[in-house]
């Protein structure tokens, strides 16, 4: 690894008005690094710590704060504690007169509605819908699936499930009925709550019939809530339709149910590789904890700030965006619409309007955003941006430049954040007391006891290794729903006691990490660990491609061969001559050795609504294998015509 010189710097007064170097201070440290430590060799003192400095209020003191008696798979966090996420991101701050007209919520439409809440008027819905709920029957431990946009109606259900000791299960937006009934079934929900539909680039899309069409298929369901968000002739059957106005009639006070710690209120579903979704189990003491810690103490949220993560609340993301903002005091941002719609500077001028101060995209978006150019963003007034968040997957260097030099104008640092659904938050981040380099990570974050191993299980440093985490954390999912042995399989199985995330990492010799793929993913070229999104990278730097998929397919001599696919732009077309140009380009890129000797033109690759690239559905179509769950696919046929390529391939 060749060291390289830092893209932003702290100052020492920038360094000090953070929360994580004053609490650091707190405790007598002023090295990262040496708290990190200490982070990690105690974690029942640093967790403590944190909920602390969080001023996570409980109805009832927990006796302990981690019990290991049935082993480092199930930890037991905070033994005895009463505890509930609305009181701790809604109701104390409502019931506060200083901060009961704060706001809460800014929420934009597609259309351009807008609707603005305070935690008081916040409250005061949720407390209805909860009224609501109890009426329709649903009760402590219940499973509400919410397939819901993103509106003001997703957070009040969201927060009012959790008020009356329910559990919630939000289902992304984009979903049809055979993906819906997936998740409703396994979760065994007993209410849907949707909307008639939602704008998207102008457009009226349909969810209501999706939702009746799952629920033909799911016994457990009684009722199915319905928004009325576009204004749209919905057909209607009073014995299971229930009009989401009508669940708000009653807005007199609620008391919050008193939950324990341990005790569930989200099941969030993951795609899996071998059919059938993986369900998340978080409890209150678990994931809003995670995530009030990294967005407050990691990304410097505080109660004066406006956090917006452009995300679906079916994402991991979008009940970040949540917990990471309200139970830190903050207001966030919730945004039914596209980002480059009808402008290409929506996004900027969602971040001008609202002040925002911590605003989280993806790489994709970055990238889509590029190809306008600045000139976009020089229309807004972005000076209220305090730092750029970015998940969902790994960097290229130039679109990660282009966002800092003209988003942040070289001043603002980005936060790469990297973790997942089953950690509620982020294991690398880029912590704002250090350096931070474009693409990488410069931090294990706090309490994360991180290593990256070799396939023996030995601790590797500057070379590809598996990320592995050796101890538990607070946040760390409660196995799979009622899938225990499924959950111990994919995470456990591997090396003892020990986390096995699946991702590739690299740990350089400066301190920085680097992520180059899942470990699924990485090639093996003739004894040479190849990252795909290395490759892709070198396609995508090529005139006439536009996107890039890369996978690894058997290789008599060399073990696995790289299988390239690409869509061109609209001003290429393809043949032989331009194929031969792409693989000589690949082959100063990459060299002969691990360049890929085939690549295909295709008119699209398989990806997901959120606009990522689905490489484990690109192999498991050419090799003409089972693809699993592919319900979060944008466009299956995407599937078919590479699957039509493979068997071509294996006939030749």
């Amino acid at each position: 690894m060749i060291s390289q010189q830092p893209a932003w710097t702290p100052t020492e007064e920038q360094k000090q008005a953070t929360r994580l170097y004053q609490w650091m201070q707190k405790h007598g440290f002023e090295s990262y690094d040496e708290f990190y430590q200490q982070s990690i060799e105690d974690i029942s003192w640093f967790w403590e710590e944190a909920v602390n400095e969080l001023d996570v209020e409980w109805y009832e003191p927990y006796s302990e704060t981690l019990d290991l008696s049935k082993g480092i798979k199930y930890p037991h966090w905070f033994v005895g504690g009463k505890i509930n996420v609305v009181h701790n991101s809604l109701d104390k701050w409502a019931m506060n007169p200083a901060t009961k007209n704060k706001v809460a919520l800014y929420w934009e439409g597609d259309n351009g509605d807008t609707e603005t809440f305070t935690f008081d008027s916040l409250y005061r819905k949720v407390n209805a819908c909860a009224h609501g709920l109890e009426k329709l029957g649903i009760k402590e431990k219940d499973v509400v699936t919410i397939y819901m946009p993103m509106l003001p109606e997703t957070l009040i259900a969201m927060l009012a499930v959790s008020k009356i000791g329910a559990v919630f299960s939000p289902a992304f937006s984009g979903y049809k009925a055979e993906a819906i009934a997936t998740r409703v079934n396994a979760s065994e929900s007993k209410a849907i709550i949707t909307a008639d539909g939602f704008y998207r680039r102008g457009k009226v899309v349909p969810m209501k019939e999706e939702a009746d069409r799952a629920a033909e298929q799911c016994a457990t369901l009684e009722h199915i809530v319905v928004v009325d968000r576009a204004g749209r002739n919905i057909e209607w059957d009073d014995n299971r339709h229930v009009d989401w106005n009508v669940l708000l009639e009653n807005e007199n006070d609620y008391k919050t149910k008193e939950t324990y710690a341990h005790d569930p209120y989200m099941i969030i579903y993951t795609s899996g590789t071998t059919g059938k979704p993986k369900g998340a189990l978080h409890t209150h003491g678990g994931f809003p904890i995670k995530a009030a810690f990294d967005a407050g103490i990691c990304m410097d949220v505080t109660h004066k700030d406006t956090l917006f993560w452009y995300t679906d609340m079916g994402w991991m993301m979008g009940p970040f965006l949540v917990y990471g903002g309200l139970v830190n005091g903050a207001s966030i941002v919730m945004f039914e619409g596209t980002p480059d719609y009808p402008e290409p500077d929506r996004l900027w001028e969602l971040v001008d309007r609202y002040t925002v101060t911590h605003l989280g995209i993806s790489p994709t978006l970055v990238r889509s955003l590029m190809k306008h150019g600045e000139s976009w963003i020089e229309k807004h007034n972005l000076s209220s941006l305090k730092m750029i968040g970015s998940t969902g997957e790994p960097w290229n260097p130039e679109p990660w430049r282009w966002l800092f030099e003209h988003a942040g104008n070289s001043k603002i640092p980005i936060f790469n954040y990297s973790g997942g659904t089953e950690i509620s938050g982020g294991i690398f981040g880029n912590v704002l007391v250090k350096p931070i380099n474009p693409v990488s990570f410069n931090a294990a974050l706090p309490g994360m006891d991180v290593g990256v191993y070799d396939e023996h299980g030995n601790s590797v440093k500057n070379d590809v290794g598996e990320l592995v985490l050796r101890q538990p954390w607070v946040g760390m999912t409660k196995g799979f729903y009622k899938e225990n042995d499924r959950y111990e399989k994919a995470y456990w199985s591997r090396f003892k006691d020990t986390w096995l995330h699946g991702d590739w990492v690299i740990h350089d010799e400066d301190g920085f990490y680097t992520i180059t793929g899942r470990s699924d993913d990485v090639l093996n070229v003739a004894g040479k660990r190849l990252g795909p999104s290395e490759v892709e990278s070198a396609l995508v730097e090529h005139e006439a491609v536009v996107e890039a998929g890369v996978i690894g397919v058997p290789h008599e001599v060399k073990g696995q061969e790289a299988i390239g696919f690409v869509v061109l732009r609209p001003d290429y077309e393809k043949s032989e001559e331009l194929i031969k140009d792409i693989c000589r380009h690949l082959n100063e890129k990459l060299g002969k050795a691990l360049a890929p000797k085939i690549v295909h033109v295709v008119p699209d690759l398989p990806k997901t609504r959120n606009a990522k690239v689905m490489r484990r559905a690109i192999k498991s179509a050419y090799l003409n294998k089972d693809s699993g769950d592919l319900s979060a696919l944008e466009n299956p046929h995407a599937v078919d015509e590479i699957r039509a390529l493979g068997k071509s391939a294996s006939l030749s």
